[in-house]
């Protein structure tokens, strides 16, 4: 009997980021006759579990990051326990390519200890630079060095780093290959009936601060506002309240259809997000993390080129939405994943 080759498939669960964007992969991964194994923790798994209820999944240790108004400091403190998770999760992979000889590969999307050296491993990133102000070199010479321990490094963006910037170009050979702008989402021309749709997502308390800040900033709105809060949760639920319609959350299916019934999109400057407006080709207004670097650089670098304007999460009005009459709006093509992309695990496991 021959059994069906399997890839494991790993998120971190940092906001549903990471998650959203392996739906494309996992999706690929069965339209090439692979069986893919979902590898996470916390709401992302939860996430895709729902996405993806027919497949096995495997829990993973929690890396528990946690934001401040000094991330750099933050992170520092939280290390030894971030080290620990990632040594726990290394393990939790050994054992299961150890009793499951149908695994072929891991795909690991920001997880440092998803890997194998019995079978192919590939570790998705936008950022082979992780920006941290004065010790951004540091820190991303110890992301590359975590790169350089995987077969293959796949960038989500074009050849010519037209979304992420800087963030992803190096002079150094990580085996780096950019697979194209990756969304679970398809363009539909109809009709577009949301004046503005509210996006939240991304780690607490942060996320509530901004659901608290647009949701006044909404209250006396005439306009069709929607707002989706990004709070997996077992049940979905919908109501409305001064004028606005509320999602706790929504699946990939109604998430694409409210994204292409709406004018303008509000959102944190997350790359997920970007690259999901972008193949929707929508307006999009950002409010990006305060202390989060990567966020703050991509709202910025994408005002610079006129494409979206942003503010801080506490200069914002809604007021703010005309200035996108002066701004293109995100475009790019929908990427399609083919064969060629999963060569590399055909190749025999190690022993």
């Amino acid at each position: 009997m021959i059994h069906q080759k399997k890839i494991i498939v790993a998120p971190l669960n940092w906001g549903l980021g990471h998650a959203s964007r392996c739906v494309p992969i996992i999706n690929a991964l069965l339209e090439n006759n692979f069986t893919p194994i979902i590898a996470s923790d916390g709401k992302a798994l939860e996430f895709l579990q729902q996405e993806f209820p027919s497949l096995e999944t495997l829990e993973l240790s929690c890396y528990k990051i946690k934001y401040g108004k000094n991330l750099k400091k933050n992170l520092f403190l939280q290390l030894p326990r971030i080290f620990r998770a990632i040594q726990q999760e290394k393990k939790i992979i050994q054992i299961y390519i150890d009793k499951n000889p149908e695994v072929v590969g891991v795909i690991s999307d920001n997880r440092f200890g998803v890997r194998s050296s019995k079978v192919t491993s590939v570790y998705i990133t936008h950022q082979i630079n992780i920006l941290s102000n004065v010790t951004t070199l540091f820190t991303s010479r110890i992301h590359q060095k975590i790169i350089n321990k995987f077969d293959e490094c796949w960038i989500p963006d074009n050849l010519t780093s037209e979304f992420s910037g800087k963030l992803s170009i190096s002079k150094r050979k990580l085996n780096q290959k950019f697979i194209g702008v990756l969304s679970r989402f398809k363009k539909q021309e109809i009709s577009k009936n949301i004046d503005v749709l509210v996006l939240l997502s991304g780690p607490e308390p942060n996320r509530t601060y901004l659901e608290e800040k647009l949701i006044a900033a909404f209250k006396n709105d005439e306009r069709n506002v929607v707002f989706v809060l990004g709070k997996v949760e077992k049940t979905q639920h919908k109501w409305t309240e001064n004028n606005c319609t509320f999602y706790n959350y929504a699946l990939s299916e109604e998430l694409e259809q409210l994204l292409n019934s709406s004018k303008i999109i509000i959102c944190r400057s997350g790359y997920s997000s970007i690259m999901d407006l972008a193949v929707l080709e929508k307006k999009a207004f950002f409010i990006p993390t305060k202390n989060q670097p990567e966020q703050e650089y991509l709202a910025k670098y994408l005002n610079a080129k006129k494409i979206a304007p942003f503010c801080e999460e506490h200069l914002f009005t809604s007021k703010k939405l005309t200035a996108l009459e002066n701004y293109s709006g995100l475009q790019s093509k929908e990427t399609k994943l083919n064969k060629a992309l999963f060569r590399l695990f055909h190749r025999k496991r190690k022993l």
